[in-house]
């Protein structure tokens, strides 16, 4: 990997571990609404959320759906499938309330993303709406205070891996493609779309994935990066 100039960051699932703050919020969901959930199992009622919420997404990415529809239906859908009557916006808003108190960086993260922004330049590249992403900046403000370069799908116009969004970062870093490296979690949307875009790409494979993209430097755990870029 040659040496970069600048260093972009995914945020969900890179930095900040969004998966768990999820699963987290939909258990104290349950637990606020026990009775009504009884007849499900946790493992059932979560996996049931993140494949109907992950379709949303996508369709949303494609311009299928409005904000506002994936919002509602990702709550109303969710319990019309498991059968519970409850207030879909009562729920959504205890939902967001959980999972906003659930945010965490995930082990590693912080101290490198702050080692790296000693050597390099940083930015923080991101898909999702763009008030949740600015709460999370707001919450852990030396990722604010640290990038040069914030960049999230909602505030460009398309999500990635669009090209429009890359082309958009680059200039916004103001640096050549082939001197970005990028820092994500998400083969699909981080490490195409960098590779698409002529960027560097370090994909963060932390859940045991074994594929190895031709292109991109695959890791497992954060000290890696680090030696990789030779500041461990």
């Amino acid at each position: 990997m040659p040496t970069p100039r600048f260093v972009y960051f995914d945020i969900d699932d890179t930095l900040l571990d969004h998966r768990q703050a999820e699963r987290a919020a939909l258990a104290d969901v349950v637990a606020t609404y026990r009775a009504q959930f009884a007849a499900h199992p946790l493992d059932d009622v979560r996996a049931r959320y993140h494949d109907r919420n992950v379709v949303l997404w996508r369709r949303y990415a494609a311009g299928a759906i409005s904000k506002e529809t994936l919002r509602r239906q990702r709550i109303a859908a969710w319990l019309e499938e498991l059968g519970i009557d409850l207030d879909a916006a009562a729920v959504e808003r205890l939902y967001m309330d959980r999972y906003r108190a659930h945010w965490a960086f995930i082990e590693g993260a912080r101290e490198v993303f702050l080692t790296i922004a000693d050597h390099l330049p940083v930015g923080l590249l991101t898909n999702g709406f763009a008030e949740v992403q600015h709460a999370k900046l707001d919450r852990f403000p030396e990722l604010r205070a640290r990038a040069s370069a914030v960049v999230i799908s909602e505030e460009v116009g398309v999500m990635k891996p669009h090209p429009q969004i890359f082309a958009h970062a680059t200039r916004t870093a103001g640096t050549p493609p082939g001197a970005i490296l990028y820092v994500g979690d998400s083969l699909h949307s981080d490490v195409e779309g960098g590779l698409q875009a002529g960027w560097q790409v370090a994909w963060f494979a932390r859940n045991g994935a074994t594929e190895q993209p031709p292109g991109a430097f695959r890791f497992a755990d954060w000290p890696a990066l680090l030696a990789r870029l030779g500041l461990g």
